[in-house]
């Protein structure tokens, strides 16, 4: 009741500096209310006005908002969309909904269904509802200065019924997603022309494509969130001066799995995240002035794939453990830095008792570039003949870059 009534007051201080306050009032919707139907209940609602929906199932076809209101349940109603239909539309500003159910929305290929549309307004406060086998749950749409943050999603529990996106944000500003599970989905959360917002603790988990999907999304931060078992991680791709920071990138496995992967990214930072048991852990290709500082790699495939693309990508203070490869990369990294770094598969020596490796370490391996140009080769994998060539290269290389090195490698592990 606490939270409920704190999302009131939030709604009823935007509303204040308009004047609707005046003559707000509770409109009751239920079995044994005067309204029986929500679209009874929004259409005896006035701008400023509480509308309580008590528990049971709604079953009403396409429903819209056009006022500014507080959609409130009680007990979670259910708003279901007998797999047919989209559930709700909002286009007013100043819109407050909350602990609601959107059960059943409809699904097509074709056309963008959603259990929640919200197009073209701003000023919304989506909390504390749950999203049970929808085709999008939410989709934001010119939609600015909103939060979209204790909600649960769900998809894949009707067989043969194609699920979509979380929660999907299209040419959107002043954004903040916070605190949402989604499994089962297509993409948990996918931004596209979204600029200017934060993405923080929220779990993406068991999603079918991508756990999280940037595209085109510019001075956006996600911060403590956890991408975990999805189809292929997280991709950022056409984007500028994005911040990853204490995230966890874990379990994606696959032949084209990663954690993270990084397409024309630029003016970027990747710091404190935690990547673990990924396939690939970093895929980066066309991406600079990337910083990643104080991440740690572990027990994945290979800790970071770089392509030779990528310019002044910066690594430092990192822990690389557990990991098959380290680095791997299909050309020179001239121009990208590795600095300060501990590597559990550095054999140096630390004379003068420093913490820092009297000699460089070279993380590109041998064998990694085998099996970069002929990918068969990793049937060798843990061979004689495998450590043997890795150590002579180590020693004289002739095939790994030559200037990819770590001059500083640390004698210990990064406490992060």
């Amino acid at each position: 009741m606490g939270r409920i009534l704190k999302i009131i007051c939030m709604s009823l201080l935007v509303w204040s500096t308009n004047g609707f306050q005046a003559h707000a009032k509770q409109v009751i919707v239920g079995k044994q209310a005067t309204y029986k139907t929500i679209k009874s209940g929004l259409n005896a609602s006035l701008d400023g006005d509480t509308l309580l929906i008590q528990a049971g199932v709604y079953q009403e076809g396409p429903l819209e908002i056009h006022k500014k209101i507080v959609l409130l349940g009680k007990g979670f109603p259910i708003l279901d969309g007998n797999n047919k239909e989209e559930i709700l539309l909002v286009k007013s500003d100043d819109v407050v909904i909350s602990g609601l159910t959107f059960r059943n929305s409809g699904a097509s290929n074709f056309l963008d269904i959603a259990a929640l549309r919200i197009f073209g307004v701003k000023n919304i406060l989506v909390t504390g509802n749950r999203f049970v086998d929808n085709f999008f749950g939410i989709l934001c749409q010119n939609t600015r200065d909103s939060r979209f943050e204790n909600n649960e999603f769900s998809s894949g529990g009707i067989k043969g019924k194609p699920a979509a996106n979380g929660i999907h944000c299209w040419k959107a500003k002043n954004l903040t997603i916070a605190n949402n599970l989604v499994t089962g989905h297509r993409d948990g959360f996918y931004f596209e022309f979204v600029t200017n917002s934060l993405i923080v603790n929220n779990r993406s988990i068991k999603n079918k494509r991508y756990g999280l999907h940037f595209m085109f999304s510019h001075d956006t931060t996600c911060k403590s969130n956890e991408m975990r078992g999805n189809g292929a991680g997280v991709a950022v791709m056409y984007s500028k001066r994005v911040t990853m920071l204490d995230n966890t990138f874990a379990e994606n496995w696959g032949n084209a799995a990663y954690g993270l992967l990084l397409k024309e990214i630029t003016d970027s930072k990747i710091e404190h995240n935690r990547f673990e048991k990924n396939t690939i852990s970093i895929f980066a290709e066309s991406s600079n002035r990337i910083k990643m500082h104080s991440n740690q790699f572990l027990n994945s495939g290979w800790a970071m794939q770089i392509h030779s693309s990528c310019s002044d990508v910066e690594v430092q203070q990192c822990n690389f453990i557990g990991n098959t490869f380290d680095i791997s990369s299909n050309g020179n990294l001239k121009g990208n830095r590795f600095n300060d770094n501990y590597w559990d598969k550095y054999e140096g020596y630390d004379l003068n008792r420093d913490q820092v490796g009297d000699i460089p370490y070279r993380p590109v391996t041998f064998y990694s570039v085998i099996i970069a140009r002929n990918p068969g080769a990793l049937m060798l994998f843990r061979s004689f003949f495998v450590s043997l060539m890795d150590k002579a290269e180590a020693s004289f290389p002739a095939l790994t870059p030559e200037n990819l090195m770590d001059e500083q490698p640390r004698m210990n592990k990064v406490k992060l």
